[in-house]
């Protein structure tokens, strides 16, 4: 049935092929929208965005970009980026835990997997106006939203930081000079709890504030049968204040000041299956558990059960504060936005995959701090606008790490016929890893509006562009009796120092980069009528070149590799073309758009097969290429029914990726290949084929004396299958899926309303990632995607 499903639902979308809102105009009829960035609540009307540091409708945008308004956030419990996926089909978002978080748009941003601190993000995720460095930003609840505006393709030439693939503009509810408050409180199963809340008002003629907080908590969703505890909980806490400025009509300061906690049970992973590699029959994953009697809690993964026996701890800390002034100067506004943000992370976890005691410890704890400041002069008037501005940005981060080995390690790890496979040679050898970055950049942008006649408009930007990164690495190695492990020049080991040096050899590199670059784009819009827009655009743009700060792979000699300290920047030639409709007297939207996307020097994450690059390492591939079709159709025909359904299709490969790591399955033996050619294969963690869709009814009616409305709504995603290695490996794919959410309740003219919701409504069993396991054991790890959810919501607004 659930095939069945997915073939309806891509027959629908197909015929509609996306690339704006539909889901703007899925809010409360009942509740007409004022304000810039909720969304249009009648057919006809306009959907407001800032995408071009401007407001206007995002039918006259000439960019490709969706739209989700804060009342369908919440409606379908997309309280985080992981959620808003399953209602964009060109985001994906990846996460093993918060740190280990990826967000790619059009399958490219960041490299599938282990994260590296030495690399850009290549989807800037801003939240008014401040640019969040990190992607752990992406895992926290989304607090007191307006709008969600998620754009594809290169933005740097109106953004602050340089972003190749797309941005996250994610625009809060601001403080009023009239009284506001809203309310809202889930329950459901698996022991959820959410509950938001907001309050607005003046505090004086020209003085507002605002306070918003957000609280959510669930029961885990995996039994660890080793520690007696269910895993992959949440355990949320956000707040945020404002305070709003405003001495005349033409000056604005605005004050904002957050802190969001985590601090879940999390993150573990299952057994799923084992691979078969190059190693001998007795060093392959079912050989060395059977040699120390040990089988996982359970081969079937979807039985969610785990055994690990390492502590599990993502203790998560993020806010900052930030300034914002917008001042009309002259015939434009002058916008500054100063920002501090930081990000503490502790995290502990179970790097082997199983319940023996091969690794035992696994933790490295991070300290962030970036500022930044923006500067910007927008100008409109008549025929000519223009966005020029000035970006800095300064970022610190510090990492202690530590990894151990235990008492299960040096039968894992050394042969039978080896005369050290009955010590303990390699139990409580220990790593200390201290890791520290700097990263500044300073940038200088703009974009110019020229409306050539009342139909055609071009839009030529630039960006100027400097980036320096200063890392340090070093590891540290002891013995289980504190003594220091330390490389000579003669490159003569005992037997116990050459095992030992095989899975953690003192490392110490301080790899620098530095580079200017120039980026632009153009892009020519035409309308061949009122509500039709046709747009083309070229982009020129650039990725900054990163620093590996993971540990790189070592020679014979176990000394670090130096041509990979550092990767290359990318180089991005982007082009796209679209259409943006609207019909049926603005009943009905229909918009598509083609690209594609050329990168050099593309920067790929990959995973070595020592034991000392367990945290894998960047290399560039030669070329990659990122191609497709979108379109989003949405139509409300009148204020009782909506319907949306989005689709993408997204051919992405490398083009050249001639010396990339190999499967597991061409890994491992003494005549195995050192690297694999693997030009044309899929990139990691896209589907060919993703949907969404959509839609909500509704009735008028009288409950308990209040007149409102009965409401339904659907809403369900589809997605082909796609790869979750760097390599494709015939182990490493992972099935496509179905998901469909559904709600049904009352609401009132006044602002109150009740509703239940079932999410995964038919219990759909699916992988979010699969870890192939260090080592070329053939174990392979899977982090699963949330089963069926349901509860009741209430919420109140006066």
């Amino acid at each position: 049935m659930l095939g069945n499903t997915r073939l309806a639902g891509a027959l629908l979308a197909s015929t509609t092929l996306i690339i704006t809102p539909a889901f703007g105009t899925d809010l409360d009829a009942a509740e007409p929208q004022t304000s810039v960035g909720t969304g249009a609540s009648d057919a006809g009307e306009d959907i407001l965005v800032t995408a071009r540091r401007r407001d206007e409708s995002s039918q006259d945008v000439p960019v490709a970009i969706s739209v989700v308004g804060g009342d369908h956030v919440d409606a379908t419990g997309s309280f985080n980026v992981g959620r808003l996926q399953q209602l964009t089909p060109t985001l994906q978002f990846y996460s093993s835990n918060p740190r280990n978080t990826a967000v790619n748009i059009r399958g490219l941003g960041v490299p599938f997997g282990l994260t590296n601190d030495g690399i850009e993000q290549g989807v800037g995720i801003y939240v008014d106006g401040v640019y969040n460095s990190r992607v752990a930003s992406a895992t926290f609840d989304f607090l007191d939203v307006a709008q969600i505006e998620v754009l594809r393709g290169p933005q740097g030439t109106l953004y602050g930081k340089n972003t190749t693939a797309g941005a996250i503009n994610i625009t809060t509810n601001q403080p009023t000079f009239d009284f506001a408050a809203k309310s809202e409180i889930s329950v459901g199963n698996y022991a959820f709890k959410q509950a938001k809340a907001a309050v607005s008002g003046p505090l004086s003629d020209t003085l507002a504030a605002r306070f918003a907080l957000s609280s959510t908590s669930r029961r885990g969703t995996i039994y660890n049968t080793t520690s007696s505890q269910w895993i992959q909980g949440q355990d949320n806490l956000g707040l945020r204040g404002q305070l709003l400025w405003k001495p005349t009509d033409r000056l604005n300061v605005t004050v904002t000041g957050d802190y969001s906690t985590q601090d879940p049970s999390c993150c573990g992973t299952v057994y799923v299956r084992t691979a078969v590699t190059q190693r001998p029959a007795n060093r392959q994953f079912a050989a060395l558990a059977a040699a120390q009697g040990y089988a996982p809690a359970s081969t079937n993964p979807f039985d969610r059960l785990t055994d690990l026996d390492g502590q599990l701890k993502a203790k998560n800390r993020i806010g900052g504060a930030s300034v914002r002034v917008e001042w009309a100067l002259g015939p434009g506004e002058l916008t500054s936005i100063t920002a501090w943000r930081f990000w503490n992370w502790d995290p502990s976890n179970d790097r082997d995959f199983t319940g023996l005691p091969i690794v035992t410890l696994s933790q490295n704890p991070s300290q962030q701090d970036q500022y930044t400041q923006e500067l910007r002069y927008n100008y409109d008037q008549g025929d000519i606008g223009f966005v020029a501005g000035a970006f800095a940005f300064h970022q610190r981060i510090d990492t202690q790490g530590t990894e151990q080995q235990g008492s299960a390690s040096t039968r894992w790890n050394i042969s039978p016929t080896n005369a050290l496979y009955n010590s303990n040679v390699l139990e409580g050898l220990t790593a200390l890893n201290a890791v520290s970055l700097k990263n500044s950049s300073a940038a200088l942008f703009g974009q110019l509006s020229w409306k050539v006649t009342p139909e055609l408009t071009i839009q030529p930007g630039v960006r100027l562009n400097y980036d320096k990164k200063q890392g340090y690495y070093q590891r540290q190695v002891f013995d289980s009796s504190g003594n220091a492990l330390l490389l000579n020049d003669s490159n003569i080991y005992s037997p116990a120092q050459s095992a030992q040096l095989a899975i953690y050899a003192p490392q110490e590199i301080a790899p620098r980069f530095s580079d200017w670059n120039f980026s632009y784009d153009f892009t020519t819009s035409y309308k061949l009528a009122p509500d039709v827009l046709v747009y083309a655009t070229y982009a020129r743009s650039f990725k900054s070149g990163g620093i590996n700060l993971n540990g790189v792979p070592t020679d014979s000699t176990y000394h670090a590799i130096a041509a990979a300290e550092t990767v290359k920047p990318e180089t991005v030639n982007h082009y796209e073309a679209g259409i943006k409709t609207r019909f049926w007297a603005r009943r009905a939207t229909l918009n598509l758009a083609a690209f594609r996307t050329d990168i050099r020097n593309y920067q790929a994450n990959v995973n070595n097969s020592q034991y000392g690059v367990l945290r894998g390492y960047l290399a560039n591939a030669g070329a990659v290429r990122a191609q497709g079709l979108e379109g989003d159709f949405s139509i409300r025909p009148s204020a009782r029914f909506n319907a949306y359904v989005n689709g993408a299709y997204t051919d992405a490969t490398y083009r050249r990726f001639n010396d990339a790591p190999c499967p597991p399955e061409l890994s491992g033996g003494s005549d195995s290949p050192g690297n694999c050619d693997i030009s044309g294969a899929v990139l990691p963690g896209i589907s060919k084929w993703s949907f969404s869709f959509g839609a909500e009814a509704n009735v008028p009616a009288k409950l308990l004396g209040q007149q409102g409305e009965v409401f339904f709504g659907y809403d369900g995603s589809t997605r082909s299958h796609f790869s979750s290695n760097a390599t494709p490996s015939q182990y490493a794919w992972i099935e496509g899926y179905d998901l469909h959410n559904f709600r049904a309740g009352f609401r009132t003219d006044g602002g109150f309303s009740l509703y239940g919701w079932v999410r995964n409504a038919f219990d759909e069993q699916y992988f979010e990632q699969l870890q192939v396991a260090s080592g070329n054991t053939g174990l392979i790890a899977g982090s699963l995607g949330d089963l069926r959810t349901w509860g009741m919501t209430v919420r109140l607004e006066i």
